[in-house]
């Protein structure tokens, strides 16, 4: 998230996209009413439902789902094609004059780019991205037109790739009147000049597709052209589904990455140290600092240990195989029988994984199983669900009680990568645990083991500096915390942040990016709760902001080239004339020694080039986001004719999704999963909540009213759902809800019905029900794997059919 809450209050248009935010985000929903009372801002939600959220926005736009590329493609047209793009600040702070190789290509037949070649590892493409590439000067550094009229350059390419994402093919694609699809567009495009800000807030609904991250590349060159990132009430807003998904992933909970965002080393490409860092480490940006951040990991990891002659412990750490460790991925193992345990923690894959039916069938294949949470959940007891015979099943379980979130206490990261600390509530009842002392617990006696029977490889787990126990031998947390914000080692004092790193061994960090949260011990910054003193919602002593205290990220962007604020009304940083020095309201994301000419030669620090970028031969699958149809579509590609969905994901498993006319028929109805306000995730929790229950007592499918009496179904009769996951089964059976929240669109000249489904039920707990996501196809993003969930197709019939 580029901005951050308080900071919607300043926002003179607000996309919700992919998300219902004033049911799941209550809090961003109480700014953006204050930017509509105060400044007369407009909401726009664009939602295949008539949401929460729709009710009370200015204009709703209904998308079928999956079709999220399209919309931001058309939108991106329209700011081309009517220059409504900021012009300064796209020449100034965007790649958009650099000139891409010449042999770059893209075919609209197939909708692919130049450079594609089958993957001999993974049932899909893959692109050589050769020609993706920046072409050089004679100086060897990345050649631009300043006028951007070459055709070779970024802006014109853009031009060119979404010349056909016109209003009307548009309007057909994704199934919405072109009249309001046409209004979204004008309005949000009004940001586009000084004094305006546009805000896009995005969830789930933009990521869980095969295309996910090139949404987001999509919401991000739309900001860029507009002149929004940086500023204040602008950006690209993520809104987390619950309240320390950020601190999650900062703390590297995916198996790719390491604290701070570190890539995974890989076994293939980095069998050393110094292969790791050249490789990795690029010869300008922020990132040029990055063998500081990795070596004072190693000495958080292996403390006296990692010493320079054994390059600071690097080959006790893990390297990646080669082989995808994702969700699907991981269950794939599982069924073929690769893997004998798991431990799962917090997690409940049971309900909340794609094709959720086979997962629990794969899960029969481990020797044991631990689950740490709160309740029991259908993870650690899917030995337990109708028609398992437990005598059939070897698989060991354990269950291990934890606390919850208010029986403990810790930091969280918001949204708005605030750094909060959450002081403990109650004592968790019985053998309840924390997280924290049950990792801490376990590893002690891990390494106990190893030190006494050896092992494979057991380096890594005694060499291990761990020693986070008190006087009493229970864990204490200010010592973890102070390993994350980091310490001097000879002399143990903190770090003020992470500009005082090394990478000579002599600092030791756990987390780059939280460097200062911690820094006093006395009154950590994490736990500040000063008032504002500002003026404009920055909040500056209140809690912590990564990185640094920073509370909008890229904020040289919100002043001119000459250091002059877009906005006076709402400045970030500028530059004084008189005292010849930069001042502001937020901690400046720039080096502030520079005059205001060469800070904004590279604004954008965390890119190598120094500029936002436009187009990005980052991503698998293209430099430019492309309207590819989900795994299981209703129609054709209307862009792209011979296109299937997109071809760099991995297809895990065949005859899994719909790809003939005859499936089409079979399974006619789009599908989508969403949340209720009344429970929470997998609903383990707040289905063992009576009062809970009482609002939201079971699970149901939303249908339109016209499907509806298509089908004979009426409002509260019990319906299955079906899909091609489960082909040839009964299907899963929910309570019909016949609503006008959901309209029939017109796709391609059809009529085509969406239906939508919770996914908080299971066959636990105090309140059960069918698992929605054993209708949903493991299929997912090529970059990131997540799972394709919002969009699918099924069939319906009343279950006394």
């Amino acid at each position: 998230m580029t901005n951050h809450w308080i900071d919607y209050q300043h926002s003179d248009v607000i996309m919700a996209i992919g998300g219902n935010t004033a049911e799941n985000h209550p809090v961003s929903m109480k700014w953006i009413e204050r930017a509509r009372e105060n400044k007369g801002a407009k909401l726009i939600c664009v939602d295949p439902r008539f949401t929460r959220t729709a009710a009370v926005s200015d204009l709703h736009v209904p998308l079928r789902p999956g079709t999220n590329t399209a919309y931001l493609g058309g939108l991106i047209r329209y700011i081309l094609e009517n220059e409504l793009y900021h012009e300064e600040y796209v020449r100034s702070y965007t790649n958009a004059p650099f000139l891409i190789q010449g042999d770059f290509g893209f075919d609209a037949l197939t909708g692919l780019f130049s450079g594609i070649e089958d993957d001999p590892l993974r049932s899909a493409k893959r692109y050589d991205r050769s020609s993706w590439q920046y072409q050089k000067d004679e100086h060897g550094h990345d050649a631009a037109d300043t006028s951007m009229q070459s055709p070779d350059c970024v802006l014109q390419l853009l031009r060119k790739h979404y010349a056909d994402y016109t209003v009307d093919k548009i309007a057909e694609i994704i199934g919405c009147d072109r009249d309001v699809l046409e209004e979204s567009y004008r309005l949000f495009a009004t940001t586009g000049k000084p004094g305006k800000a546009g805000n896009i807030l995005y969830a789930m609904g933009i990521t869980q597709f095969t295309h996910g991250a090139q949404n987001v590349r999509a919401i991000g060159i739309i900001q860029s052209l507009l002149g929004n990132m940086g500023l204040a009430g602008g950006g690209v807003n993520a809104q987390r589904g619950q309240s320390n998904v950020q601190g999650a992933t900062d703390m590297a909970i995916l198996y790719h990455i390491m604290p701070g965002y570190l890539g995974t080393p890989q076994q293939a490409h980095h069998a050393s140290l110094a292969d790791y860092l050249s490789q990795e480490t690029p010869e300008a940006g922020w990132w040029t600092n990055k063998p500081k951040y990795f070596v004072s990991l190693l000495k958080a990891f292996f403390g006296r240990h990692a010493v320079e002659d054994n390059e600071f412990g690097y080959q006790w750490l893990p390297k990646l195989d080669g082989n995808d460790h994702s969700h699907i991925a991981m269950y794939k193992s599982m069924a073929e029988g690769d893997m004998e345990g798991l431990i799962c923690w917090a997690d409940n894959p049971a309900v909340s994984g794609p094709t959720a039916s086979d997962k629990r069938r794969y899960t029969a294949n481990l020797k044991w199983l631990v689950s740490v949470d709160l309740f029991e959940t259908e993870t650690a007891s899917f030995w337990k669900e109708t028609g398992k015979n437990p005598e059939d099943i070897d698989t060991e379980v354990f269950v291990l009680p934890a606390a919850a979130s208010y029986e403990r206490a810790g930091n969280k990261a918001n949204s708005g990568r605030w750094i909060q600390w959450q002081w403990k509530v109650q004592d968790a009842p019985g053998e309840c645990q924390s997280d924290l002392w049950i990792v801490n617990e376990l590893f002690k006696r891990l390494r106990d083991l190893y030190a006494e029977e050896g092992g494979t490889v057991p380096e890594p787990i005694v060499n291990m500096a761990w020693q986070y126990d008190d006087s009493g031998g229970q864990i204490d947390i200010v010592k973890v915390c102070q390993e994350i914000n980091g310490f001097h080692v000879d002399s143990g004092s903190l770090v003020e942040n992470f500009l005082a790193l090394q990478d000579d061994g002599s600092t030791a960090c756990g987390n780059w990016l939280y460097s200062g949260y911690y820094n006093d011990l006395n009154k950590p910054p994490c736990q500040r709760r000063e008032p504002e003193t500002e003026g404009i919602g920055s909040h500056l002593q209140w809690a912590y902001a990564w990185p640094l205290n920073r509370r909008i990220v890229y904020n040289r962007c919100s002043a001119d080239p000459e250091g002059k604020p877009w906005n006076p009304d709402v400045p970030q940083v500028w530059w004084d004339d008189q005292t010849w020095e930069w001042k502001g309201h937020d901690v400046p994301d720039f080096n502030t020694g520079l005059t205001p000419i060469n800070s904004s030669r590279a604004p954008f620090i965390m890119l190598p080039e120094g500029k936002a970028r436009l187009f990005s031969a980052f991503l698998s699958d293209g430099p430019l986001p492309s309207h590819y149809e989900p795994a299981d579509s209703p129609t054709a590609n209307l862009l792209y004719p011979e296109a299937s969905f997109n071809p760099i994901s991995q297809r895990f498993y065949e005859n899994h999704v719909v790809e003939t006319d005859a499936d089409r028929e079979k399974y006619p109805h789009v599908l989508t999963t969403y949340r209720v306000v009344e429970h929470y995730q997998t609903g383990i929790m707040t289905r063992n909540m009576p009062w809970l229950n009482e609002m939201m007592p079971e699970l149901f499918v939303e249908i339109d009213e016209e499907l509806a009496a298509e089908l004979g179904i009426d409002n509260g009769c019990r319906v299955a759902i079906t899909s091609k996951r489960l082909e040839n089964q009964a299907g899963i059976e929910a309570k019909a809800c016949v609503t006008q929240r959901l309209r029939p669109m017109m796709v391609n000249g059809r009529k085509v019905h969406v239906v939508g489904m919770p996914f908080h039920w299971g066959f636990m707990g105090m309140n059960k029900g069918a698992v929605a996501n054993d209708l949903t196809p493991s299929v997912g993003d090529p970059n990131t794997t997540i799972p394709e969930f919002k969009a699918s197709l099924c069939s319906i019939r009343r279950c006394d059919e």
